[in-house]
C-alpha cells in the first residue's frame, strides 16, 4: 500500500465515523417545518409544540450533547489508527568531540559541536487486551445514551407545552365564567333597583346585590390576571415575547380514551426513554468491566522510527557522518505482571457497578409502572368528574332560572338569587376545570407511556 492509498483509507474512516456523516444539518427535527409555523396568528397545539421544539434551549443543549458524544466516539476510533509523532532538536556542545589514545593515537575530532536532529515515530497498537474495542463501544453507547436523553427532554417539553396550552384555554374559560356572572348580576341589579325604586324591596336587598356585583368584578379581574399569567408561561415555553398576543385554535373538549392498563405498561416498557437509559447504563457498566480487565493482558505495539541528523538546520549529515538518516522497526510487548491486585480489584469494582446498574434499572421499571398506574387513575377520575360537573351545570342553570323568575314575581328574595348564581358560577368553573384536568391527565398518561 503506497502513502497516497493509506492516507485516503484513513480519511475514509474519519468521514465514515464523523458526527455529521449522513446528516443534512444540525437543525432540530421540527426546524425543517418552521416555514409552516405561524408567527403571532392562531396556533394549534401541534404548531405550538413545533415552535417549542425548534427554539427551546434545553432541547438544543441535548442536541449538542449528541454531537459531543459523537466526537468522543471519533476520538475512540482514532486510537485504533497509527499514532504519528515528530520531534526536532538542536544541541550545542561546549567543545567538539575528540577521540584518541595518547600517546599512541593523537586526539582527532570525530564530531561537530552543533547537532541538529529530526525524528518521526509511528506507533501502531496490535493487541491491547480489549481496551481499545471496549473504549470504542463505551463511546458508542454514549452516543445512544445522548440520543435517548434528547428524546426524554423532547417528551418533557411536549408535555410542558400541552399543559401550558390547556392552561391558557382553562384561564380563558375562567374569564368567560366571570364575565357571565357579572352580566347576570347586572341584570339582577337592574331588577333589584327597580323594585327598590317603587318601594317593593328593602334597601338591604339592593345592597346585597351591589356587594355581590363588586365581588364578581373582583373575581373577573383575578380571572383576567390568571389568563395573562397563563399566556406569559405559554409564550416563555415557545421563546416568544412574554407579552405577545396568544390566540389558540383548539378548545377544551372531551375526547374519550380507552384505558388498557396492561397494554399501557407494556408500551411504556418499550418506549420510555428512562428505561432505555437504564438499559444502556447496564451495557456501559459491562463494557467498563471489559475495559478494566484489559489491564490483565499484555500490550503489544509496532513502532517505526525514522531519524535524520546533521551539523546544520537542514539535517543533511556532516563531514563526520555523511549518512544523515536512519530508521528502525520495533515490536514492543509490555505486561504489567504484578501490581498487588490493583487491576483485579478494579475489575471487581466495575462488576459491582454492573449490579448497581441492574438494580437501578429495576427501580426505574417499578417507577414507570406506578407512574402509568397513577396517570390512568387520574384520567379515570377526571373523566368521571366531567360527567358529574356537566350534570351539576344543568341543575345549577335551572335552579338559577327558577329563583330569578321567583324573584321577579316577588316569591323569592335577592339572597336566593345570589345563592343560585354562586352555585351556577361554581358549577361552570368546576366543569371547565374538569375538562382541563382531563386533557392534562391524558397528556401526562401519554408521557408516562412514552408517546409524543
Amino acid at each position: 500500500m503506497n502513502i497516497r492509498t493509506y492516507v485516503l483509507a484513513i480519511s475514509f474512516v474519519f468521514i465514515l465515523f464523523s458526527p455529521s456523516f449522513g446528516e443534512k444539518g444540525t437543525l432540530l427535527p421540527a426546524e425543517a417545518s418552521s416555514e409552516s409555523v405561524h408567527g403571532s396568528g392562531p396556533l394549534t397545539l401541534q404548531e405550538s409544540i413545533e415552535i417549542a421544539l425548534q427554539k427551546n434551549p434545553t432541547l438544543q443543549a441535548a442536541q449538542s450533547a449528541i454531537k459531543e458524544a459523537k466526537y468522543r466516539r471519533m476520538a475512540a476510533v482514532s486510537d485504533f489508527l497509527p499514532q504519528v509523532s515528530t520531534q526536532y532538536s538542536y544541541t550545542r556542545l561546549d567543545e567538539a568531540p575528540y577521540f584518541g589514545v595518547p600517546p599512541f593515537i593523537p586526539p582527532t575530532q570525530v564530531g561537530t559541536r552543533d547537532i541538529y536532529n529530526w525524528s518521526s515515530t509511528v506507533t501502531q497498537p496490535v493487541f491491547t487486551g480489549g481496551a481499545l474495542i471496549n473504549n470504542y463501544l463505551l463511546a458508542d453507547l454514549g452516543v445512544d445514551t445522548a440520543k435517548v436523553e434528547f428524546e426524554r427532554t423532547r417528551l418533557d417539553l411536549i408535555l410542558s407545552v400541552k399543559e401550558a396550552y390547556y392552561g391558557v384555554l382553562t384561564a380563558e374559560k375562567g374569564v368567560e365564567v366571570a364575565q357571565q356572572a357579572v352580566a347576570q348580576l347586572e341584570s339582577n341589579l337592574s331588577v333589584a333597583q327597580a323594585f327598590f325604586d317603587v318601594g317593593m324591596t328593602a334597601k338591604n336587598d339592593l345592597l346585597q346585590v351591589e356587594v355581590s356585583m363588586a365581588q364578581a368584578r373582583q373575581y373577573l379581574i383575578s380571572a383576567q390576571n390568571a389568563l395573562e399569567m397563563a399566556k406569559a408561561v405559554f409564550n416563555t415555553l415557545l421563546r416568544r415575547d412574554i407579552n405577545e398576543t396568544v390566540v389558540l385554535v383548539e378548545i377544551l373538549e372531551y375526547i374519550p380514551m380507552t384505558i388498557d392498563m396492561d397494554r399501557f405498561i407494556e408500551e411504556a416498557y418499550q418506549e420510555r426513554p428512562e428505561l432505555k437509559v437504564g438499559e444502556l447504563g447496564v451495557k456501559s457498566a459491562n463494557r467498563g468491566v471489559g475495559l478494566a480487565a484489559s489491564g490483565l493482558f499484555p500490550q503489544a505495539h509496532i513502532v517505526f522510527n525514522y531519524e535524520r541528523q546533521g551539523d546544520d538546520y537542514t539535517v543533511n549529515g556532516s563531514r563526520f557522518e555523511p549518512d544523515a538518516d536512519s530508521w528502525s522497526v520495533m515490536g514492543v510487548a509490555q505486561w504489567n505482571v504484578w501490581d498487588w491486585g490493583k487491576t483485579w480489584w478494579g475489575v471487581g469494582e466495575h462488576k459491582a457497578k454492573v449490579f448497581q446498574a441492574q438494580c437501578a434499572l429495576e427501580e426505574i421499571k417499578d417507577g414507570v409502572r406506578l407512574e402509568v398506574q397513577g396517570a390512568s387513575l387520574a384520567l379515570t377520575e377526571a373523566e368521571e368528574n366531567i360527567q358529574v360537573a356537566e350534570t351539576a351545570v344543568s341543575q345549577a342553570e335551572e335552579n338559577f332560572r327558577i329563583n330569578e323568575e321567583r324573584y321577579k314575581g316577588q316569591v323569592a328574595t335577592s339572597t336566593d338569587v345570589l345563592n343560585a348564581l354562586t352555585l351556577l358560577t361554581q358549577a361552570r368553573t368546576n366543569y371547565y376545570r374538569a375538562l382541563s384536568d382531563y386533557n392534562i391527565a391524558k397528556a401526562r398518561l401519554q408521557r408516562a407511556i412514552g408517546r409524543r
